[in-house]
């Protein structure tokens, strides 16, 4: 390809929206280009990238024994109804009706139809499995689009689906779908890891998510370095926490009220009643879809909402205003207890349980408990784990410090069970004849944001250094002194030697000053450069570099294929 005849359109300037490496650079260097919020176009040097990256998911998947389809981006409402998620996805689905006024969605996922076109063909243990994938555009309507192909509206996704007679045959397509990702991310050339993740909205008994890791990553895993555990923050597990310190204070019969003037931080009581942070019971009040829970952790812990969250099986969760804490404790927020709470329900980690002696807000203004035992002055109507993990907590398998990095989720996989077989009679007939519902498994895999997560992981401050499998071209030939017929028509020489060796080379033929092609060069980050000028052609010689060394090469223009080919081997062992 010539760099005339396509359509590349550097920018010097970085767009005032971006927030992060991957958005600014690909915007920059003509991969993408903004129309709305969260939706863009692929321009020709991203969208290569992009069918770079689907052709070795194609490979891999059907490597996997997963069999391609496509199915429409639009949705009938009835099969999202009859799931349950048509309003329990909320806002992020995008609803909309047709000339009938009949209701319909863009689709974020397709777990209901999938569901709905298998119910219709299998009836037999005998047809199962079935596993089939697609790569497909999506919509999710984010209230807040950003980090360009990161956290998008619009995007590329693999969506994989597998069914199952039973719970074997579907953890044999889980492990299969699982070395299948890690070749993918293998293949592009990525640092990956994957992790245990929580299952979300889609629901679920087991889910891993693969993480690009990268200092920019939106999400934070925690990992052990002896065992190799890993689980994101939401998912992730410890051992347990160390005991409290001696209580410093007196023990008395029943709890003691003292004035704590405009103290709400655990640090402010803590400090002015002399004792530590983990001898406070910090209560959070929540509110779910159904009624108000107060929380219980330990002060110097914090709560895992997710957990929580899946405790309580609610799809609603967020902190109550200041007006209903006030309304439901009696006190402002930053003062409210378990002690003589009523009309709400307790919900405490085993933290809290274990605390000999403890202070806590008194539900009154100014006010804090001191002197407070658990289970003697309060009882919670449930004690479940859900403190957040942290960086240094102990890992739960080897009791090793935990240790945090940064990652982007670029896929995720599931084992669905019978969420939607279940809830969409997705059913077929055992060897003994006994109607059964078909166990699911689904597998997603961003193909935007795993382009978008190799730029994040490889660039400098000059532009992107592409691994090689993901590169839209993988050799540019950049021809200087553009004005002089005979270095054009040794130019367009080696051209055709290149494209005849079978070689993904961009020819820069443009009639630009040696700087603007350089500086191009450097931003779009081609693996492979090879340079020819005037000195070079009266020399014989081409100028062979990397963009990951910079090393210039001087070459023998005979030796020329030889020469990028040897380095595209160096580059693919790597």
């Amino acid at each position: 390809m010539r760099w005339t005849q396509t359509f590349i359109h550097t920018l010097r300037q970085d767009p005032s929206d971006a927030e992060v490496v991957s958005h600014r650079l690909m915007t920059r260097a003509a991969l993408i280009s903004k129309v709305a919020a969260g939706i863009y176009n692929y321009l020709p040097l991203g969208l290569r990238s992009m069918s770079k990256l689907q052709a070795i998911i194609r490979e891999e998947m059907e490597r996997a024994g997963s069999a391609e389809l496509a199915m429409p981006a639009i949705q009938p409402a009835e099969l999202w109804q009859e799931s349950g998620r048509w309003f329990e996805y909320g806002p992020e689905l995008l609803r909309m009706n047709d000339r009938h006024e009949r209701d319909f969605c863009f689709g974020p996922t397709h777990e209901e139809v999938i569901t709905d076109m298998v119910r219709r063909t299998v009836t037999s243990y005998r047809q199962l499995p079935v596993n089939l994938f697609q790569i497909q555009t999506k919509f999710r309507d984010e209230i807040r689009p950003r980090f360009g192909l990161m956290r998008g509206r619009e995007f590329v996704m693999k969506d994989a689906y597998t069914f199952h007679a039973d719970a074997e045959d579907l953890d044999k397509a889980y492990r299969a779908m699982e070395k299948a990702y890690c070749r993918i991310f293998e293949r592009c050339g990525l640092g990956y890891t994957q992790v245990e993740a929580d299952t979300g909205n889609i629901g679920g008994s087991e889910s891993h998510e693969f993480m690009v890791l990268a200092d920019t990553g939106e999400d934070a895993i925690l990992s052990c370095p002896d065992c190799h555990y890993g689980a994101n923050v939401e998912k992730a597990e410890a051992g347990p926490v160390p005991s409290a310190p001696d209580w410093p204070l007196d023990r008395s019969d029943r709890p003691k009220s003292v004035h704590t003037p405009e103290m709400r931080t655990v640090e402010e009581v803590a400090t002015f009643l002399g004792i530590s942070p983990a001898h406070l019971i910090k209560t959070l009040i929540f509110e779910t879809d159904e009624d108000f829970v107060a929380v219980l952790i330990r002060g110097d812990l914090e709560v895992n909402e997710i957990k929580l969250k899946n405790e309580l099986g609610c799809t609603h969760l967020q902190l109550a205003s200041e007006a209903k804490i006030e309304e439901i404790t009696g006190g402002s927020q930053g003062f409210s207890g378990p002690v003589g709470l009523e009309g709400v329900r307790i919900v405490s980690d085993p933290s809290v349980m274990a605390l000999e002696v403890a202070a806590t807000g008194a539900n009154a203004a100014d006010a804090h408990l001191i002197g407070v035992e658990p289970g003697r002055d309060f009882e919670p109507s449930m004690v479940v784990e859900i403190r957040l993990a942290t960086a240094g907590d102990p890992c739960p398998s080897c009791g090793k410090d935990l240790v945090e990095k940064r990652g982007i989720e670029v896929g995720h996989i599931f084992k669905l069970g019978t969420k939607y077989s279940e809830k969409m009679d997705c059913r077929f007939q055992d060897a003994d004849g006994n109607d059964q519902p078909m166990i699911m498994g689904c597998y997603g895999l961003g193909v935007g944001r795993t382009v978008a997560a190799a730029v994040e992981q490889n660039h400098d401050d000059k532009g992107i250094i592409w691994p090689l499998p993901l590169a839209p071209f993988e050799v540019v030939l950049v021809v200087l002194n553009a004005d002089k017929p005979a270095v054009v028509e040794a130019a367009d020489s080696l051209y055709v030697q290149l494209i005849e060796a079978g070689i993904d080379v961009l020819f820069d033929d443009r009639p630009e000053r040696p700087g603007v092609k350089f500086n191009d060069m450097d931003l779009i980050g081609f693996p492979v450069r090879v340079v020819l000028g005037g000195r070079g052609l009266e020399a014989g010689e081409v100028e062979v570099s990397l963009r990951s060394d910079g090393e210039k090469r001087a070459t023998p223009i005979a030796q020329m294929v030889p020469a990028v080919q040897a380095l595209l081997v160096q580059l693919r062992s790597q």
